[in-house]
C-alpha cells in the first residue's frame, strides 16, 4: 500500500512541479500581471466556495483525518481536493502570490491515497479491503509521498509523515509505509526528468563551544520568527472572516500585495523577490550572496497577507525563504559564515512553524550535506523549543508539551479546541 500511494503521490507533484515552473516566467516577462492578483483571488475564492466543500479545509482535513481516522467505508476526503489545489495554487503563483507548493503536495498525496483506499475498499474482498488503521497508514504514506517527492527529500519526508500530526511524538507504526511511499514518490518525480532546485553543500564544520553558542541564539531567533509568522497569519485569517462572502477575501489581499509592492518599489528595493516562491532569494542566500537585512520580514509579511486572505498554495517554500535569508542577517550579526548561518536557518524556522524538528534536521541533510550534523539539529531543536504549541498546521495536536507551564487540563483543552475547529471547518482564526 505505501508503494502504490508513493507511485500516486509521484506522478501528482510531478505533473505539478512542471505545471509550477511555468508561472513565474510570464509574470516576470510581464510584471503587470501582478495587478491582475485580485480577480484571479476572485476567481479562486468562487470556485472554493461554490465546489470545494470539505476540500477547501486542505491541510488541516488531512491531519484531522489521520487523527479521527473516520469509518474506512466513507470517503473523507474527496477527490476533488487534488485538482482544486492544483489549480489554486497555480493562478496564485502566475499572478504573484507570496505562497509555496508543500500544501499542494500533501493535499494531492492524502487525496490520492484516500482515493486509492476507496477504490480497494469498492472491488476487494471483504477480507482484503484497507481496514481503519491501515487507511490511517495510508494517509501518513500520503503526506509522505508527496512531502519527499516536491522537495526531492525522501528521508525528511519519510519522518515528516510520522512527526507532523502530533507535537513531541512520532507515529513509529507508520515507519515501513511512510518510508517505502517517500522514496517511490521521489524515484518518481526524478525518473520524469523533474528537476529539484540544488543548493551549494556546506563544507564540515567542526564542533566548537563559541559556535555551538550561536547557532543556539540563532535558533531561539527563529523560533521566535516562526511564532511571529503563525500569530501574524492567524490574525489576518481572524481579520477576513470579517467579510462574510470569503470570494471577495482574497481581492482584499490582491489589492495589500499590490500596495506593499508600489511601497517598495518607491523606496528603491526590489519587491519582484518577494513575489511567488522566492527560491532564487533563499538560493542566493545558501550561497553566500548579501541580502537585505529585513528581507525575512518582508517575505514573511507577503506570504502572511496572501495565506491569511485565502489564496491557495504551501507555506513552507516561502518558510525556507524566510530562514534562509534570516539566517544570512544572523550570521553578519553573530559574525559566523552568512552562507553555513542561512542554510541552517533555511530548515530552522520551518522546524519552528511546524513543530517537526527531526524531519526538518534531516532535510537540512538531505539538501546542504551531512558534514554538519550536530549543527542542524541544535538550530532545529532550539526553534522548536522556543516558538510555542502553535503551528501552521491547525489541527496538529499536542503529545507532550515543550513547556511543564502546559499542565494537562490546558493540553486536553487545545486538543479538543483544534479537533472541533478541524471537524466543523472553522477558519484558523476563529
Amino acid at each position: 500500500l505505501g508503494g502504490a500511494v508513493g507511485f500516486l503521490g509521484g506522478l501528482a507533484p510531478a505533473f505539478f512541479l512542471v505545471t509550477l515552473d511555468g508561472p513565474p516566467r510570464p509574470r516576470l516577462a510581464n510584471p503587470n500581471l501582478l495587478f491582475g492578483l485580485p480577480l484571479a483571488g476572485f476567481a479562486v475564492g468562487w470556485v472554493y466556495q461554490r465546489f470545494g466543500g470539505i476540500a477547501a479545509q486542505g491541510n488541516t482535513l488531512v491531519i484531522e483525518e489521520v487523527h479521527s481516522n473516520q469509518d474506512s467505508t466513507l470517503r473523507r476526503i474527496p477527490r476533488r481536493m487534488a485538482p482544486l489545489i492544483l489549480l489554486g495554487t497555480v493562478i496564485t503563483h502566475l499572478f504573484g502570490g507570496s505562497a509555496g507548493r508543500e500544501g499542494t503536495a500533501l493535499q494531492m498525496g492524502a487525496s490520492l491515497a484516500d482515493g486509492l483506499r476507496g477504490l480497494l475498499q469498492r472491488w476487494l474482498p471483504i477480507r482484503l479491503r484497507p481496514t481503519p488503521p491501515e487507511r490511517r497508514l495510508m494517509l501518513m504514506a500520503g503526506i509522505s509521498g508527496g512531502f519527499g517527492a516536491v522537495f526531492g527529500t525522501p528521508v525528511a519526508g519519510a519522518v515528516f509523515g510520522m512527526e507532523v500530526q502530533t507535537i513531541g511524538r512520532v507515529r513509529y507504526e507508520g515507519l515501513v509505509p511512510c518510508l517505502v511511499a517517500a522514496y517511490v514518490g521521489d524515484l518518481v518525480v526524478r525518473g520524469l526528468g523533474v528537476a529539484h532546485t540544488h543548493y551549494p553543500h556546506i563544507a564540515h564544520v567542526e564542533i566548537a563551544p563559541v559556535l555551538l553558542l550561536k547557532v543556539a541564539m540563532a535558533g531561539v531567533v527563529c523560533g521566535l520568527v516562526s511564532h511571529l509568522f503563525i500569530e501574524l497569519n492567524h490574525a489576518i485569517k481572524h481579520a477576513s472572516t470579517r467579510i462574510r462572502n470569503s470570494a471577495l477575501r482574497p481581492v482584499l489581499g490582491g489589492f495589500v500585495i499590490i500596495a506593499l509592492t508600489l511601497v517598495l518599489t518607491r523606496l528603491g528595493i526590489p519587491a519582484s523577490d518577494y513575489l511567488g516562491l522566492g527560491v532564487p532569494l533563499a538560493l542566493g542566500s545558501t550561497q553566500g550572496q548579501a541580502v537585505f537585512a529585513l528581507a525575512f520580514l518582508l517575505k514573511l509579511i507577503y506570504t502572511a497577507v496572501t495565506l491569511g486572505t485565502g489564496f491557495l498554495g504551501g507555506e513552507v517554500t516561502p518558510l525556507f525563504v524566510i530562514g534562509a535569508t534570516l539566517g544570512s542577517s544572523l550570521g553578519r550579526w553573530l559574525n559566523v559564515d552568512p552562507a553555513f548561518m542561512a542554510s541552517l536557518g533555511f530548515v530552522a524556522v520551518f522546524a519552528g512553524a511546524s513543530n517537526a524538528p527531526i524531519a526538518c534536521a534531516l532535510m537540512g541533510l538531505e539538501l546542504f550535506g551531512g558534514a554538519s550534523p550536530v549543527y542542524f539539529l541544535l538550530i532545529c531543536a532550539a526553534a522548536y523549543l522556543t516558538s510555542g504549541h502553535r503551528s501552521i498546521y491547525v489541527t496538529q495536536r499536542i503529545g507532550v508539551p515543550k513547556s511543564p507551564t502546559v499542565n494537562a487540563h490546558a493540553d486536553e483543552r487545545v486538543r479538543d479546541f483544534s479537533a472541533r475547529r478541524g471537524k466543523e471547518g472553522l477558519s484558523e482564526g476563529s
